[in-house]
């Protein structure tokens, strides 16, 4: 069974960056997203990619977060800059399949944005 593989959540400042990782085999997706789940709240999208490269994302990380790919690690990045407080959360990875339309999330990684 196809896994996507996450890493790079940790503990930041405000105002700092971090970039997750997801691996997994690229080509056998439709389109890939990033949500994340505060505690005590429900998960939420943060963006999103498609094959093709387009993306969008949320208000809330509009400006700071960035989302992209690299066909050849096969790996989708989630650069995070300018962290607030409110960004603390679990960040997971999404992927789409693209035969099967099935849904494949990565394990979760938490990100703390803490003075």
């Amino acid at each position: 069974q196809v896994q996507l593989v996450e890493s790079g959540g940790g503990s930041v400042q405000p105002g700092g960056s971090l970039r997750l990782s997801c691996t997994a085999p690229l080509s056998i997706f439709s389109g890939y997203a990033w949500y994340r789940q505060p505690p005590g709240k429900q998960r939420e999208l943060v963006g999103s990619v498609t094959s093709g490269g387009f993306t969008r994302y949320a208000d809330s990380v509009k400006g700071r977060f960035t989302i992209s790919r690299n066909v050849t690690k096969n790996t989708v990045y989630l650069q995070m800059n300018s962290l607030k407080p409110e960004d603390t959360a679990v960040y997971y990875c999404y992927a789409k399949g693209r035969i099967d339309f099935a849904d494949y999330w990565g394990q979760g990684t938490q990100v703390t944005v803490s003075s």
